[in-house]
């Protein structure tokens, strides 16, 4: 039996951790949707606004990973200072991968260097004990909203040099993401490894948060009142990702063998996607920007050019996780951070 095609159950710390994969793969596939949207204008309202949940949680959601990510690699030891210039050149390549992606011509908001910044800063926060990390996530919810109204009112931004604009873009005036909102994500992430990813009361909790912040955007919509990365913005973040934590560790936490055998054939794509994550991003990316580049943007439904962004990069992803191994971004990246994986899976 191929890895991960075991049981669905967290594994022991010194095997590669199922529910990191798992909320990876969704992160991955919901920006798949969100991004293959764009083929399917004309659908009803309710599917516009599944499609726009999808969107809305993919972000924040592998913030959260990430988070999770950083965390376990400081948790394996080794020379602190090391490890930090890992952190930092993977930051950097995602940097370098992301602007790179953004002159491709796609009607994608490529993400990969917003992530790539997050990191650089987030990392070296995750040295701080648990106290102190989380007064840094209560802080910077608190100083979210005015931080941002602050930075909206910069004029000299638009004046500035192209690294200083981009940087502070980045950081606070992105119109679909900003570091100031997905880096309390990330810090939860690792918070939530060092807890442990169990059932206990604290996901009994996350499980009543998540309804009752979701609500409260849901709300401040109806008003009129949210702006992007406000608090009703942010608390519509966490309903959505810990809504996603909370049923994926509880089913993947699952004993009784009957829930197994259900969960395990949703895992596995997800699993599986999580893995080469890095690397479905790129290629659908590439293919949208192909197809916008001789078509433009479709202004009816082309259900075709849906299918290969959705369907098509899921079983991409299975099959190249189960046939050959480490993705092929993975792997680069692995080889430029000193974390080198085998490209070729073991038999």
């Amino acid at each position: 039996m191929p890895p991960g095609e075991r049981s669905v159950r967290q594994r022991p710390e010194s095997e590669r951790l199922v529910i990191p994969d798992v909320l990876r793969g969704f992160a991955i596939i919901a920006m798949l949707i969100a991004h293959a949207a764009s083929f399917l204008p004309d659908i009803p309202w309710a599917a516009h606004f599944v499609t726009a949940m999808f969107s809305e949680v993919a972000s924040p959601l592998f913030a959260l990973v990430m988070g999770m990510s950083a965390e376990i690699v400081w948790r394996r030891g080794g020379r602190r200072g090391i490890t930090l210039l890992h952190q930092v050149l993977r930051g950097l390549f995602l940097i370098l991968l992301g602007v790179w992606m953004a002159t491709w011509g796609s009607w994608v908001a490529v993400v990969l260097a917003y992530l790539g910044v997050l990191i650089i800063i987030g990392a070296p926060i995750l040295l701080a004990r648990t106290p102190v990390v989380i007064s840094v996530v209560a802080v910077l919810f608190v100083a979210s909203q005015p931080l941002l109204e602050l930075a909206r009112s910069w004029t000299w931004v638009y004046t500035a040099p192209a690294p200083v604009r981009e940087l502070m873009t980045w950081l606070f005036l992105g119109p679909q993401y900003r570091v100031v909102n997905l880096l309390p994500m990330f810090l939860i992430g690792a918070l939530l490894i060092r807890h442990g990813l169990q059932r206990d009361r604290l996901l009994w909790v996350m499980a009543a948060v998540a309804p009752l912040a979701y609500l409260a955007w849901g709300i401040g919509q109806r008003l009129g009142s949210v702006q992007s990365g406000d608090y009703l913005d942010t608390l519509k973040d966490i309903g959505l990702v810990f809504a996603v934590y909370v049923i994926v560790v509880y089913a993947a936490t699952v004993r009784r063998e009957g829930a197994r055998r259900f969960w395990h054939p949703v895992f596995v794509p997800l699993i599986a996607c999580g893995q080469v994550a890095l690397s479905l991003y790129l290629l659908h990316v590439g293919l949208i920007a192909l197809w916008a580049q001789a078509y433009g943007r479709p202004t009816e439904n082309f259900l075709p050019g849906w299918l290969v962004i959705v369907p098509g990069m899921i079983l991409v992803g299975w099959l190249w996780w189960r046939f050959v191994g480490t993705g092929p971004v993975e792997w680069v990246m692995g080889w430029l951070t000193g974390r080198r994986k085998p490209l070729l899976r073991a038999r």
